[in-house]
């Protein structure tokens, strides 16, 4: 099976040939895969980037969200099994691909993800905390939908999955009832199942699990491996990061263009996120159980994210109820310094 690496850039200079590394030095014949970059028009060395590491396809974003390059990458790409990575993805070892391929033996499988995020000493620590962490967003934490192992929890998910461990990676049997926020950072699938979801202009990763349950597809691999996602090096930029999610899950939702149900959230679990994080006790014990059980400094960190999010997301839906046009955030000056 021919895999199609997917990546979207914009302005990504800072990471994308490390990212491009890990993939070409994967242990499996150059052409059994396909690197396809959808740029957003990148102002800085991107491409250049891309050109010199030998991709096999550079096509145009215009519309700039990563969704949007997620959409043009795979309209381009050839392969039977897509493999979205972003340009701030490294895979950490040269069996990667092998590994996450290896489900697909199982014709019930549809898609496959990383169970973890690799935690790498030598990195800033405020990328080790999410990798430890196992999310991007500490609201997360407190629901329970979360789709990587956890380090205050022990556990890659709060959601009551069924799943049946077969060696190398675990078989899970999605429903809408039990549904993680699955489809990023390392997420491979199927073509063939773009044939039942929606896609395209926007490829909505979580939405497309979704309407892949619902179309009957509910068997995913969590593949017992790791990704490493160079997400955050300063709070600056991830409270830039958290603005952005809001205000474009707020336009989208406003559109008719999502369907994950997050009206279907456990609401007590955003409610215990915005007290745990006022009074600061809960917060504060959730650092010392992740310290204990995986020792790093980085914790340090878990107060001011859970703070920022609650500014950033509180602001946003702010904004909303006082009446504000929605719209997303714009990516000309994106990562541009």
């Amino acid at each position: 099976m021919k895999v199609s690496f997917v990546i979207p850039t914009l302005n990504s200079e800072k990471t994308l040939k490390v990212c491009l590394d890990s993939i070409l030095s994967q242990n499996q014949p150059r052409d059994s895969y396909e690197i396809v970059v959808a740029d957003a028009g990148s102002s800085d060395a991107t491409v250049e980037i891309a050109k010199s590491a030998g991709v096999d396809k550079i096509v145009n974003n215009e519309l700039k969200t990563g969704e949007a390059g997620k959409s043009e990458g795979i309209k381009a790409a050839t392969g039977e099994i897509i493999a979205l990575v972003d340009s701030d993805n490294i895979l950490p070892d040269s069996s990667w691909l092998a590994q996450m391929t290896a489900p697909f033996c199982d014709p019930d499988v549809v898609a496959s993800e990383p169970l973890a995020y690799t935690v790498r000493k030598n990195d800033p620590a405020l990328t080790r905390y999410f990798a430890l962490l196992g999310m991007n967003d500490p609201l997360c934490l407190f629901t329970g939908n979360y789709d990587r192992f956890c380090a205050v929890t022990g556990k890659w998910t709060g959601l009551d999955v069924p799943q049946v461990d077969q060696g190398g990676w675990l078989k899970l049997t999605l429903s809408e009832a039990a549904l993680p926020t699955i489809g990023a950072n390392g997420f491979v699938f199927r073509r063939s199942l773009l044939e039942h979801v929606k896609w395209d202009t926007y490829f909505f990763d979580i939405d497309v699990m979704q309407q892949a349950v619902a179309a009957g597809y509910p068997y995913v691999a969590k593949v017992k491996c790791g990704i490493v996602h160079l997400y955050c090096t300063r709070l600056n930029d991830f409270y830039r990061k958290q603005k952005r999610r809001i205000r474009d899950f707020l336009f989208f939702a406003q559109e008719k263009q999502r369907t994950y149900p997050w009206d279907k959230q456990r609401k007590m679990g955003i409610v215990l996120f915005a007290i745990s994080t006022f009074t600061l006790l809960p917060v504060l014990i959730q650092s010392i159980i992740g310290f204990c059980r995986k020792p790093d400094s980085a914790w340090l960190y878990h107060l001011p994210v859970c703070w920022i999010t609650l500014w950033a997301y509180g602001i946003g839906t702010l904004r909303k109820v006082i009446g504000f046009k929605q719209e997303p955030v714009k990516r000309d000056q994106w990562q541009v310094k």
